[in-house]
């Protein structure tokens, strides 16, 4: 009954990890994207989604929650699981290790981005707008910090799909799952490109 009831937990986690978690994430960069085209399209790209009606039941339920219980099982996932790169070294084995280490690093960079923009705003501290991004994205400690953090980020989510598609049964045999291989590394360098183009631009300032 454990057995069962941790193997639907695992399974879930890699659903949430591609819907609702995975569809945000690109959404997301591509939203701040609308920077390259000017300080008023990423202020009005940015001033739609938080004028979406419910907007703050939509954060909660589509993005808060499910990011929460993928977090809390992924620290599990990474505290009991043994990874065995020294003694195989296969190629997978070493994208397993990196899922975990990239998947720490994902949570603590949307810890302290929730703290810098949600919350802030919340306070009445900040506004989400351009200047709310080049102000933190001008300070070279963010500028890397957010670099890093976004390739590790798009990097557990192409990895992650990979899981998916193997967990939940869509590639199975040998060749189908070379072919997911090299789909989710045109994915990975799309949306890498989108979110470090991003962060070039808020960086450049004015």
């Amino acid at each position: 009954m454990v057995d069962h009831r941790e193997y639907f937990y695992r399974r879930l986690h890699s659903l949430l990890g591609v819907v609702p978690i995975g569809i945000f994430v690109v959404q997301h960069l591509i939203v701040n994207h609308f920077v390259v085209y000017g300080e008023k399209s990423f202020n009005k790209a940015a001033g739609f989604m938080g004028s979406l009606p419910f907007v703050l039941v939509l954060e909660i339920v589509v993005i808060y929650l499910p990011i929460l219980f993928h977090a809390i099982l992924g620290v599990y996932i990474v505290l009991v699981t043994r990874n065995n790169t020294r003694k195989y070294g296969y190629f997978r084995n070493w994208m397993f290790l990196l899922q975990r280490i990239s998947g720490v690093i994902t949570l603590i960079f949307i810890a302290w981005h929730v703290w810098q923009t949600r919350i802030q705003v919340a306070l009445g501290n900040a506004e989400v707008n351009y200047q709310l991004m080049e102000g933190i994205l001008t300070q070279p400690f963010y500028f890397w910090f957010y670099i890093i953090s976004i390739l590790a980020i798009v990097f557990h989510l192409a990895n992650g799909l990979w899981s998916f598609c193997v967990s939940w049964g869509i590639a199975q045999s040998p060749r189908s799952q070379q072919i997911i291989t090299y789909a989710t590394v045109i994915v990975f360098l799309v949306v890498s490109y989108i979110g470090i183009r991003t962060i070039i631009e808020f960086g450049m300032g004015a």
